[in-house]
């Protein structure tokens, strides 16, 4: 596995999400192309937690099991348990980068980390720490997909235009 490429992939994105992020014009972050999706800022929010309480803290599980225990997440309950409509939008987005620096610190300072070293989750089965990374992203990437779908969208409506000229969305 390239773990280097990974982690340098990770720590492009914290250049290449707030810049998609705050490309929104104002008031953009809340708008949602149904009430069932999810707008900009619930995405940030959610990137943070997923940052803090996901996979740094599942990377670390997987490399000491013995030593951190797995805790259960929240992720579709947080939106609601974390008032995630109610957070500072530009905060949040800071928030994220502090929080993926500090991953990519915690990264870059592991030494010679086991990277088949895993734990057993309930209903995933052997997530062991090199999964974890390679998911954390891949979960990147597909955060990245949803707020450009939510670009488009947007885009649709208030321009009122048929956007099928750019290519096949």
């Amino acid at each position: 596995m390239k773990t280097a490429y990974i982690i340098d992939q990770l720590e492009k994105h914290k250049i290449v999400l707030p810049a998609l992020l705050n490309s929104q014009e104002p008031g953009g972050h809340l708008w949602k192309a149904s009430p069932d999706t999810w707008c900009l800022l619930e995405v940030t929010c959610h990137l943070v937690d997923e940052e803090i309480d996901d996979f740094r803290t599942r990377l670390r599980t997987a490399l000491a099991p013995q030593t951190h225990p797995f805790i259960p997440i929240d992720p579709v309950g947080w939106v609601k348990s974390r008032n995630y409509m109610g957070q500072n939008f530009e905060s949040k987005i800071t928030d994220w980068i502090t929080e993926r620096e500090k991953s990519l610190d915690w990264l870059r300072g592991l030494e010679n980390p086991d990277w088949q070293s895993a734990f057993v989750h309930d209903q995933l089965g052997a997530m062991s720490a090199g999964k974890i990374l390679a998911n954390w992203l891949a979960h990147d990437y597909m955060h990245i997909r949803q707020i450009l779908r939510i670009k488009h969208a947007y885009l649709t409506e208030v321009s009122g235009q048929d956007l099928s000229y750019a290519g096949k969305w």
